[in-house]
């Protein structure tokens, strides 16, 4: 009985102008609880538009749809909408329900990862803006927060369309210090700060937003000066006579909208290091426009930091408040740093990974690192395809986390155990199961027909990995579907092990 290929996902864009219409198409996930207060709130007669906008807010997906939508819907000459009261006040309540029902409504696991992290750097952005800039500009207070809050906005249908890709870009760049301009070509085609002016310029949002992204897309000089300048931050008195001999400069640099600019490039490098080159380059600069010192302003930011992470304490979410507490050279991502002038290590590329994952305390600040560790040790191995899967609390779900030499719709696949007899005895229990011509017969039938059209052939290894007895891993690997290298096969065994070990002691971190 044969079985279909898993269709793949169609090319990705490829030019600004594909990419804007790809994204422009993405319809962003709302969670069933907030779609329902939503819901509730512009139905009831006693709800004031302060109060539906409040709501709305909870969720930042449902109040970039409804600015977007007011804006487009808007009078071309009319000024965007530079808040969600005056987007819902244009639309009108009825406008905005139908809207809020045509977003695909899911439960938080349902969402990818990335959109969350990255709508969780939103918020955080739009915490330090009104800290650090809306009490002493508090005319502009709502131009400022909405507009950092949605600054980052034309990444998030990119980050729920195609997690993968921004949690490469962030493993590449952000942990492994390579030039974002080099990566954002390989991995889109196109630079980020331009597809972002893009797409802010095609939704129109705020005009704070779409002059942010033309400076960094079109306009770096003033940005850079300003950086040089902020740089000599024990010399105010020097910064300010260089700032009075540019007044162009000194002009742009105290423009309110700057505000939105700082306030996210401060949430976004925290997320990688608080001490980070990248991060202090920008506490410098927003120091300057505040005319403090850098000190204050990290207190300031600090602050602000732990302000934000009370609201969402209780997720599986990274937040930079929590490398507060950890020693201050931690890196929340793993940082390429100059090989040592050692002698060259020999060993198989699959047990240098090994050594990272037996390394106590973990080596690992999350576990999309472990999880990519993991996945580096099985290619490395042997195994020209590979799956790493992750079980669910209930043990009724897997989930995809990595894959090597398989078509990108695999990184979505979910299965489900009680499907399968195999799937189900490998979750009882730790165990292997090595199919080859002589059980392929015994086996196929009790095996998920999405996972025979991913690993076609008579061969393929199937391990699960408990951690304190409870299986939480499975791993699916072969070599094209031809015969398994014994050398392979045993060390896939004893990468095996290693992830037992790295398992527990990843569980142990921070105790």
């Amino acid at each position: 009985m044969g079985y279909k290929h898993m269709p793949t996902l169609p090319p990705l864009p490829s030019s600004l102008k594909t990419w804007v219409k790809h994204l422009d198409s993405v319809r962003l996930p709302i969670l069933a609880t907030t779609h329902e207060r939503v819901r509730r709130s512009l139905v009831s007669s006693s709800t004031s538009l302060r109060e539906v906008a409040e709501r709305i807010e909870a969720s930042p997906s449902l109040a970039l749809v409804v600015l977007r939508e007011a804006n487009r819907s808007s009078n071309s000459l009319s000024e965007p909408a530079e808040s969600l009261e005056i987007a819902i006040s244009r639309l009108g309540l009825a406008r905005t329900e139908e809207l809020l029902n045509t977003l695909p409504v899911v439960t938080e696991e349902k969402i990818p990862k990335a959109l969350r992290q990255i709508q969780l750097i939103s918020q955080h952005a739009s915490q330090q803006a009104s800290g650090l800039f809306a009490n002493r500009l508090a005319r502009l207070w709502q131009e400022i927060h909405w507009s950092s809050l949605l600054f980052l906005s034309p990444l998030w249908p990119l980050a729920a369309a195609h997690p993968e890709l921004i949690e490469k870009w962030e493993q590449r760049v952000m942990g492994l210090g390579e030039p974002a301009y080099k990566v954002e070509r390989e991995l889109f085609g196109v630079s980020l700060p331009a597809l972002c002016l893009a797409v802010a310029e095609q939704w129109r949002l705020p005009e704070w937003i779409v002059q942010a992204y033309r400076l960094l897309a079109k306009e770096r000089r003033l940005l850079a000066k300003a950086l040089h300048i902020a740089r000599n931050n024990e010399e105010p008195l020097h910064q300010q006579q260089l700032l009075d001999a540019d007044t162009a400069l000194s002009r742009w640099l105290t423009h309110p909208g700057n505000t939105i600019l700082f306030a996210n490039a401060l949430a976004l490098t925290s997320h990688e290091a608080w001490e980070s080159p990248h991060s202090l380059r920008w506490q410098r600069i927003t120091a300057l426009y505040l005319q403090v010192p850098l000190a204050e302003l990290q207190q300031l930011t600090h602050q602000q930091a732990v302000n934000s992470v009370r609201h969402y304490a209780g997720t599986d979410l990274w937040h930079p408040a929590h490398a507060l507490l950890w020693p201050w050279n931690t890196r929340h991502l793993q940082v390429a740093a100059a090989p040592p002038p050692v002698a060259k290590d020999t060993s198989p590329a699959w047990q240098l990974h090994c050594r990272e994952l037996l390394r106590d305390p973990s080596a690992f600040a999350n576990l999309l690192q472990l999880t990519t560790c993991i996945r580096d040790a099985l290619e490395a191995c042997g195994m020209s395809r590979a799956m790493v899967l992750l079980a669910d609390k209930t043990q009724t779900r897997l989930v995809t986390q990595q894959i090597v030499g398989l078509p990108k719709a695999a990184q979505t696949l979910n299965l489900d155990p009680a499907n399968s007899q195999v799937l189900k005895r490998l979750l009882a229990q730790p165990g292997q199961l090595r199919l080859s011509p002589e059980n392929i017969a015994q086996f196929s039938a009790l095996l998920p027909g999405t996972l025979k059209a991913l690993f076609p052939g008579e061969h393929m290894l199937l391990r699960s990995v408990a951690n304190n007895g409870k299986v939480v891993m499975l791993l699916v690997v072969d070599q094209q579907g031809a015969a398994l290298s014994e050398p392979c096969v045993q060390a896939f065994g004893k990468i095996s092990q290693c992830i037992e070990r790295a398992l527990a002691s990843f569980a142990k971190r921070g105790r």
